[in-house]
């Protein structure tokens, strides 16, 4: 039986962070799907430059603070209710991001993004258990917090969230 492309990269383990905010999901996708938006929204973005950004697809550079560049692939888009993408450096291994978006009222929404690292994906499962829970996850639930309450940030102050605003992380400071 052959192997979607999304169930290779879901047989890792992940992390997950999720925020519910004061906005009704409309609102929130029109944010979130804004070419280049990482620029306004991400406390670890150097810059965010679109490389492709229409109905054929999409796909942006992310250069993070530390110097380090990456490339998000995006991989599905549903209109209003997320979207999915494969994010590392060019040419390099990739790590699987779901974005979910959620309405939970009128007025208010909920916003998830689980990721599926690349670090620890050439070892057995079981073997990358352990430095996974104590390691990776903690450090990727800090980064994902910081990035969704970017957002949050940009949506409530109608600016630019401060660099490391709520904190150094780090693998992107």
């Amino acid at each position: 039986m052959a192997q979607t492309m999304e169930s290779v990269y879901t047989r890792r383990w992940s992390a997950s962070y999720t925020m519910d905010f004061d906005h009704d999901a409309t609102a929130l996708w029109e944010v979130i799907s804004t070419p280049d938006i990482l620029e306004a929204c991400h406390p670890f973005c150097q810059s965010n430059k679109s490389i492709q950004w229409d109905k054929d697809g999409h796909s942006d550079v992310l250069v993070y603070l530390n110097g380090r560049t990456y490339t998000r692939r995006f991989q599905t888009w549903c209109e209003g209710d997320g979207f999915t993408l494969l994010i590392g450096e060019e040419g390099g291994p990739q790590s699987y991001v779901v974005w979910e978006l959620t309405a939970l009222s009128d007025q208010a929404s909920r916003l998830i993004i689980t990721v599926y690292p690349y670090i620890l994906a050439k070892l057995p499962r079981v073997l990358a258990l352990l430095p996974h829970i104590l390691w990776v996850r903690p450090r990727l639930q800090k980064y994902l917090k910081s990035v969704i309450s970017g957002f949050q940030y940009h949506i409530e102050h109608g600016e630019k969230v401060p660099r490391n605003h709520f904190g150094r992380h780090p693998w992107f400071s």
